[in-house]
């Protein structure tokens, strides 16, 4: 059996993908097997990897798209090794990667998983060094010492530090919590770093920059905003936490997300459960919400151009 599972699910991304399965045989660490999980890719990602299977590379093939977390379900099930990560087919691994993670986990068995920080990397495979220090930042990753990190719950909650396609985990400690939930399409990584936390899971932060992210250009339309939001949303409801802050932290929040869905359920012409959404999240911000409840009276097709003059007139404001 290999010591390592890497997973990689793909969807109609086989541009990118060949680069991804390059950085995982490229790696100094040998004992791996690398699963790629494709949901329902309609470019030429099936005749891409029938070249890679007869390097030993094993494929799973949905048909037809099951959704995200269902995909990446799958790739886990199929999964042999001790130790198991898995990264998007847009980024890539540096060559020590699985060394430098799986020595620490050899070492260390009272700890559930590894985590690392990572560069920024462009449409060329080019680091963006500016970025990484940015991002690095952004994230609190440059507060978080070597270790085994004393307060994981606020870190991957309140901070969200930690980057699943930098972390290399036990497979028994994301088996012990069932993995990602299924059926959701976004925030299932955060989703799992918090479920990972309340189970009382320890984990290591190496302050090495071992992995690649992906960054693309281009803002999230209102067709895709409406399911992040409303998946952010079910994963928010998910959970209460004991401690004030963090409770009061997960609230605020929520109220966020449902004034933000709100609005977006209203300018798509969801009149009804967009009011409900804004009138719930008003405490956010009263005038976004009065906005959005004058909008909602206009015909559905003016909103659009309305909304987007709203929201730069509120943005100037702030």
């Amino acid at each position: 059996m290999p010591k390592i599972s890497v997973c990689i699910p793909t969807c109609n991304r086989s541009h990118l993908l060949t680069s991804a399965i390059a950085s995982v045989l490229d790696q100094t660490y040998r004992d791996f097997e690398l699963i790629v999980c494709d949901d329902g890719s309609t470019d030429s990602t099936p005749a891409l990897m029938s070249e890679f299977v007869c390097r030993g590379i094993r494929y799973i093939r949905h048909p037809q798209q099951i959704g995200k977390s269902n995909n990446m379900r799958s790739g886990f099930a199929a999964a042999r090794g001790e130790y198991f990560i898995k990264f998007d087919d847009d980024d890539r691994l540096t060559p020590q990667f699985l060394q430098r993670t799986s020595a620490i986990l050899d070492k260390n068995p009272n700890i559930d998983f590894v985590s690392t920080d990572h560069w920024a990397i462009d449409i060329n495979n080019n680091i963006d060094e500016n970025q990484t220090k940015i991002n690095s930042q952004r994230w609190g990753r440059t507060e978080l010492p070597a270790g085994i990190i004393q307060d994981l719950l606020s870190t991957v909650f309140v901070k969200q530090s930690l980057q699943i396609g930098a972390t290399l985990f036990r497979r028994g400690a994301l088996q012990a919590v069932g993995f990602l939930r299924p059926n959701l399409q976004n925030c299932e990584d955060n989703d799992l770093f918090v479920r990972l936390a309340i189970a009382g899971k320890k984990c290591y932060y190496l302050p090495e920059l071992l992995m690649e992210y992906r960054f693309h250009a281009g803002q999230q339309g209102v067709d895709r905003a409406i399911p992040y939001l409303a998946d952010k949303l079910r994963y928010l409801t998910s959970y209460e936490f004991d401690e004030k802050k963090l409770e009061a932290v997960r609230l605020r929040r929520i109220a966020e997300t449902q004034l933000a869905l709100g609005l977006r359920l209203i300018e798509v012409g969801e009149t009804d459960k967009g009011r409900l959404m804004v009138w719930a999240g008003k405490s956010i911000s009263e005038a976004k919400m009065w906005a959005g409840l004058g909008l909602s009276l206009l015909p559905v097709e003016w909103r659009g151009r309305a909304f987007a003059a709203v929201r730069e007139l509120l943005n100037s404001a702030e």
